[in-house]
C-alpha cells in the first residue's frame, strides 16, 4: 500500500495528508496564489481547511516570513474564499 505524503499545517502545526490541506504558492515572479491542483511550481506552504488556522497565520504573519514578502489583504481574502468553497 502506497503511503500518502504528509505536510504540516502552518496554523496548528499538525501533520496531515497533503490532499487534506490547502497549498499556497509563491512562484518565481513573486506572485502568491492558492494552488487548487497542488502541482504549481514554486515555494509552497500548507494550511488546514479551517478558518481558525488561517486567522493564526494572519495574526502571526507567518506566511510573510515564510515567503519573505508582504502579503496583501486580497490574498488572505482569496484564502478565506477557498476555505468556504470546499
Amino acid at each position: 500500500m502506497k503511503q500518502l505524503p504528509q505536510r504540516t499545517c502552518m496554523g496548528c502545526n499538525s501533520k496531515k495528508n497533503k490532499n487534506e490541506l490547502i497549498r499556497i504558492v509563491k512562484d518565481k515572479n513573486g506572485t502568491i496564489s492558492v494552488d487548487k491542483t497542488g502541482k504549481l511550481s514554486g515555494r509552497g506552504a500548507y494550511l488546514c481547511d479551517n478558518i481558525v488556522c488561517l486567522e493564526k497565520v494572519i495574526k502571526s504573519k507567518r506566511l510573510e516570513r515564510v515567503f519573505e514578502t508582504h502579503i496583501s489583504n486580497e490574498i488572505y481574502e482569496s484564502l478565506r474564499d477557498a476555505m468556504v468553497e470546499k
